[in-house]
């Protein structure tokens, strides 16, 4: 039995617990808004057809802020299409997925729906394939008070107060080719620099985050970032990150090691970031915001034909089933997250509800919680204070995509009457006992210590057996004198809190 030690020391701060850090994403994609957020002929759904059931699984998932309305979507979207009248809003194609849009859902209704689930709205602009004069109206329309004609066009649209939406992403992976209207680090800096700058002249306060590479693996990586902060980072506030990971070939070893690749990309931004403010003799320093990541089969997707030919409402794309497996990498990967919490200040698991989500549902029946959906909600539940960082004594293992990693992984929390540890054991095989040093954390006893794991790693929660898998009472795990001991199963995600 694989063993290793942890020493937690409370002076070992790396930054506060980001609330931010537990953000989603949705865009109009397949079944994320349309009969997944939206459906009002659903039994559950209240007076502006979203799913009651969905938002009492949104809140339970604990998510913070939502990222919307793309994505890739964004980048031919004219807002104006989705406010006023519903009977008077067109219908567009949207070419990014390949897909009709209704535009039944808008800013509007949108923020009527955050307001259900108590999450902050983070909104997108199209600087793709319009620009400047689009993005100062949408924030026209969406935050001044009253008194101008789209503030006014607002309240006449049923919406009295303004949005106060405080995050804006200035468009959308666009160092992609897959992106409507893509551009070079060199044009992009440009015109994200301008509309940056113009929409800060309207409000001085505004968070406005750059698009940052697409993935680590993109063949412009690194210099991306440079050029196009060279151009913006005296008006903007964050750096994208988007990054999505899957088993390849049936190599598990390397997937639940993918945390590593996180981390060397975070780290590669940081530093290219530092360099272009240390470069511009700049104090001030910007921020990481990584929002698009989960685990996405997008090999299976490209090489099946969920898109064709036919322009389609609402087309099942992208409903990943997520196994035991992909759920401790879930897990995993916002234990990076929040390790980074001195520069990772906002993330979005993308998406929310069928696309890619820790949530599904069936048209005119249930919705159900994934695989994915339960290391989400427990550490955005028990996560707060600061993030301390731990001393981990463990073996390794070599992976054939990322180099040696440690079999467990690890990281806490501390509050000011409470702690919380998080592990991981990338075994395949083996348990794991664990020791913590709890000692500098005051902590008394273990209120919860719940693992996710399963004898089948590909168990999944499905329409025929929504609760196959989830979280189970971890009874190994005691305290004494200061010493925390608990056995991981192999392949397994652990939640402890202590008081």
């Amino acid at each position: 039995m694989p063993r290793a030690h942890i020493e937690l020391d409370r002076r070992a701060v790396i930054a506060p617990v980001r609330r931010r850090t537990f953000g989603s994403f949705v865009e109009h994609l397949g079944r994320c808004v349309y009969t997944g957020l939206y459906e009002p002929e659903h039994p559950s759904a209240n007076d502006d057809g979203f799913r009651m059931d969905v938002v009492e699984l949104v809140k339970e998932l604990g998510s913070t802020t939502i990222r919307y309305p793309g994505g890739n979507f964004v980048s031919g979207f004219r807002w104006e299409d989705s406010v006023g009248p519903r009977e008077k809003r067109p219908v567009r194609r949207d070419l990014a997925w390949h897909s009709l849009e209704s535009n039944q859902v808008g800013l509007d209704e949108f923020a009527r729906w955050l307001e259900l689930t108590g999450s902050e709205l983070m909104l997108a602009v199209n600087v793709a394939t319009r620009g400047i004069l689009p993005a100062l109206d949408l924030l026209e329309y969406a935050n001044h008070p009253s008194g101008t004609a789209l503030s006014d066009l607002r309240i006449a649209n049923g919406t009295p107060d303004p949005h106060n939406v405080r995050m804006w992403c200035l468009g959308n992976e666009m160092d992609g080719p897959w992106q409507t209207g893509f551009m070079t680090a060199e044009d992009y800096g440009k015109i994200a620099a301008r509309t940056a700058a113009a929409m800060k002249m309207a409000d001085k306060d505004l968070e406005l985050v750059v698009c940052g590479s697409s993935g680590s693996g993109m063949p412009t990586f690194g210099d991306w970032e440079r050029i196009v902060l060279e151009h913006t980072y005296d008006h903007v506030d964050y750096v994208s990150c988007h990054a999505y990971y899957q088993e390849y070939d049936g190599d598990l070893g390397s997937f639940l090691a993918s945390s590593v690749d996180m981390d060397y990309f975070i780290d590669t931004v940081v530093a290219t970031a530092d360099h272009v403010g240390h470069k511009k003799r700049s104090n001030k320093k910007i921020d990481i915001s990584f929002d698009e990541w989960n685990v996405w089969y997008l090999k299976e997707h490209q090489e099946s034909e969920e898109v064709n030919t036919e322009w389609r409402y609402a087309p099942r794309q992208l409903e990943d089933k997520y196994s035991v497996a992909d759920a401790v990498v879930v897990g995993n990967l916002l234990m990076t997250l929040l390790r980074h919490s001195d520069r990772v200040t906002s993330a979005s698991l993308a998406q929310l509800v069928n696309v890619i989500a820790p949530i599904m549902t069936e048209p005119g029946g249930p919705a159900w919680r994934q695989t994915t959906f339960y290391p989400f909600s427990i550490t955005s539940r028990l996560a707060s204070g600061e993030v301390i960082r731990p001393v981990i004594e463990a073996p390794t293992y070599g992976t054939a995509r990322h180099g040696e990693a440690s079999v467990i992984d690890a990281v806490a929390t501390v509050d000011e009457d409470r702690a919380a540890v998080f592990l991981v054991n990338r075994d395949l095989a083996e348990p794991a006992q664990i020791t913590i040093d709890v000692r500098s954390l005051g902590s008394s006893h273990v209120t919860e210590a719940v693992t996710l794991a399963d004898a089948d790693v590909y168990a999944k929660n499905t329409l025929a057996d929504q609760h196959r898998v989830a979280p189970s009472a971890n009874t190994s795990a005691t305290l004494a004198d200061g010493m925390l001991t608990i056995e991981l199963p192999p392949v397994s995600w652990t939640a402890i809190a202590l008081r």
